[in-house]
C-alpha cells in the first residue's frame, strides 16, 4: 500500500509494468469475485469469505517481500477479525474486520514504522487515499510498444481464427449455438452503469491490498538512482508477416479450435451421444461436411505458406510438431466430413454430387499427408504439387473405368426403405435421369413397388431399353453398353422361362 502523505512522485516508487499485470489480474478476480458474492445478494458470511480472499490474494501478490514472523501475526489479527463478522454481521462486527484487514496489511508489508504515530499516519494516508491508486497505477502497465507489437503478433492468428470459428458454426450447430451466445445485446443484459460503477469500486478498494506501496524514506534516492540508469526502450521491433511468432501464436490457437471441433465429433458424430434440442442427426451430419472440407483446405493453404521451405518457421523444433499435430487433426476433420455425409446418403441416398464429394475429401486427406510428407522429407512445393497431380491422375482415370450411373442405381436400390426398411423410398424419377445403365436396378424397383408400373413410369423404362438398343450400333458401341445389353437379355430370358407355357 501507499502511504500517500504527499503525492509527489519522490515519495512513490516507480512501478514496473512486467509486476503490475499480474496483480492487475489478481485485482480483476477478486472484482469478479465480489459481484458473485454482493451484487444484487444480501451479505452475510459473503464477507468474511470475501476478507479471507483478500488477505490471501495479498498474500500471494507480496509473497517476496514478507517477513514470515510478521506475515503470520498479521493472520491471526485478521482471524480474530473474522469471528464476530461470522457470528453477526452489523456495524461493529463490519468495523473490526475492516480494521484487522488494515493493522494485519500494515504489520505484515511495512516494518519501517515502528513507533503509534508513525503506524497511525500510515493507517490514515491508506484509508483516505489508497483507493485513489488504482487507476493511474494500472495506466501504467500499459507498456505502449509491447501493446502495439502484442496486437501485430495476435492480429493474424485471432482473424484467421475467427474465420475458422464462423467455418466451425456453418458445420457444427451446436458451436453455432455457442457462438450465438456471444451476441452483444445477450452480453448487455448483464452489464450496466450501476455494474460497471460497483467493478470499479472494487478494484480502487482490493488494489491497496495487492500492490502495496508505503512511504519510505530512501523512495526518492532510489527513484533517481533507477531513472539514471534505466536504459531507453528499445524500438518497436516490426513484426514480420507469418514470422515464427505469429505463425507459433497461430497453431496454438488453431489446435485448440480445432481439437474443440474434434471433440464434438467424438461425441455427437462417433459417439452417437444425444443431441440438443431441435436438432437431429440428419441435420447434424448434413450441415458439415462442405464447410469442414472449406476449413481443411484454408488450413492447408496456411501450412504451405507459413513453412514455406528455407523459411524461419519450418526450421523450428517447436513449431514442426504443431503443425504435425494441426495436419492430424485437419484429416480426422475431413473423417469426420466423410462420416457426415455418409450418415446423410445413408438416410438420403446417392447422387452423383455426393460421390463427387467423397472423392474430393479423399483427395483433401491424401494433399494433407502429402503437406506433411513433404516438411518431414524436406522436399520443395513442386515436389509436392508433383504428387498431387499424380494422385489427382490416377483418381480421375479410375473414375473414368467406374459405371457410376449403375452403382448410384443399385446403391438407391438395395438401400431404400423398401428393401432395408429404413432411409428414403425408392426415386424412381431420380433412377429414370441415370440413363440406360440404370435400367436393371429400375426394374427391382418396378419388383418392389408394383403400383410404380402404373402412369408415365413403364414407357419412360422403354425408352432408355430403346436408346440402349441405339447405342449399340458399331459406330456407338461401348463395351459397357455391350454388357449391359447382355444382361438385359439374361434377364429377359430368364423372365421368358418362368412364364407358363400357354
Amino acid at each position: 500500500m501507499t502511504s500517500l502523505a504527499s503525492t509527489s512522485t519522490t515519495d512513490i516508487q516507480p512501478i514496473r509494468p512486467s509486476a503490475l499485470s499480474a496483480k492487475l489480474a489478481m485485482a480483476l478476480l477478486l472484482a469478479a469475485l465480489a459481484d458473485w458474492l454482493f451484487y444484487g445478494q444480501r451479505i452475510g458470511l459473503s464477507l468474511a469469505i470475501f476478507a479471507t480472499a483478500i488477505a490471501c490474494a495479498s498474500l500471494l501478490a507480496n509473497l517476496a517481500t514478507l517477513n514470515l514472523r510478521r506475515a503470520a501475526i498479521g493472520g491471526a489479527i485478521v482471524a480474530f477479525g473474522l469471528v464476530p463478522a461470522v457470528e453477526q454481521l452489523n456495524t461493529l462486527s463490519f468495523l473490526i474486520l475492516i480494521a484487522a484487514l488494515l493493522i494485519a496489511l500494515l504489520l505484515a508489508t511495512n516494518p519501517e514504522t515502528a513507533g503509534l504515530p508513525d503506524r497511525a499516519r500510515a493507517l490514515r494516508d491508506l484509508v483516505l487515499l489508497g483507493f485513489l491508486r488504482f487507476f493511474p497505477e494500472a495506466l501504467q502497465a500499459l507498456n505502449w510498444s509491447a501493446f502495439t507489437r502484442g496486437i501485430a503478433l495476435w492480429l493474424l492468428p485471432m482473424v484467421l481464427s475467427a474465420v475458422f470459428i464462423a467455418l466451425f458454426a456453418a458445420a457444427n450447430p451446436v458451436i453455432e449455438q455457442w457462438v450465438s451466445l456471444l451476441n452483444p445485446k445477450l452480453i448487455l443484459e448483464y452489464v450496466s452503469v450501476r455494474r460497471v460503477l460497483f467493478w470499479s469500486l472494487m478494484l480502487a478498494l482490493v488494489w491497496p491490498f495487492i500492490h502495496v506501496r508505503w512511504r519510505s524514506k530512501k523512495a526518492a534516492i532510489a527513484s533517481a538512482t533507477d531513472a539514471a540508469g534505466s536504459e531507453p526502450r528499445a524500438p518497436l521491433v516490426p513484426v514480420e508477416l507469418l514470422g515464427p511468432s505469429i505463425v507459433l501464436r497461430s497453431l496454438i490457437l488453431f489446435n485448440l479450435l480445432f481439437a474443440a471441433q474434434s471433440i464434438l465429433d467424438g461425441i455427437y458424430l462417433w459417439g452417437h451421444a444425444a443431441l440438443p434440442d431441435n436438432l437431429t442427426y440428419a441435420a447434424y451430419a448434413h450441415r458439415g461436411a462442405y464447410p469442414l472440407i472449406a476449413t481443411a483446405l484454408l488450413a492447408a493453404a496456411f501450412v504451405l505458406v507459413a513453412m514455406r521451405p528455407g523459411g524461419p518457421a519450418e526450421k523450428s523444433k517447436v513449431i514442426r510438431p504443431l503443425v504435425y499435430l494441426w495436419v492430424g487433426q485437419n484429416v480426422l476433420l475431413v473423417a469426420s466430413s466423410i462420416r457426415r455425409l455418409d450418415l446423410y446418403v445413408d438416410i438420403y441416398m446417392l447422387t452423383y454430387w455426393r460421390i463427387a464429394a467423397f472423392i474430393w475429401m479423399g483427395l483433401v486427406a491424401l494433399g494433407l499427408i502429402l503437406i506433411v510428407a513433404r516438411i518431414a522429407l524436406d522436399r520443395s512445393n513442386q515436389w509436392l504439387v508433383g504428387a498431387n497431380l499424380i494422385a489427382l491422375t490416377i483418381v480421375l482415370y479410375g473414375c473414368s473405368l467406374v459405371n457410376f450411373d449403375a452403382f448410384i442405381a443399385d446403391y438407391n436400390v438395395a438401400h431404400s426403405r423398401e428393401v432395408s426398411g429404413k432411409g428414403a423410398q425408392i426415386d424412381i424419377d431420380y433412377l429414370m435421369t441415370l440413363g440406360p445403365q440404370a435400367v436393371p436396378a429400375i426394374d427391382k424397383a418396378f419388383a418392389l413397388r408394383p403400383a410404380a408400373r402404373e402412369g408415365c413410369l413403364v414407357s419412360r423404362r422403354d425408352r432408355l431399353v430403346e436408346q440402349q438398343r441405339q447405342d449399340l450400333a458399331w459406330r456407338s458401341w461401348s463395351f459397357r453398353d455391350w454388357r449391359l445389353q447382355r444382361r438385359l437379355d439374361a434377364q429377359a430370358k430368364a423372365q421368358a422361362g418362368s412364364q407358363p407355357a400357354g
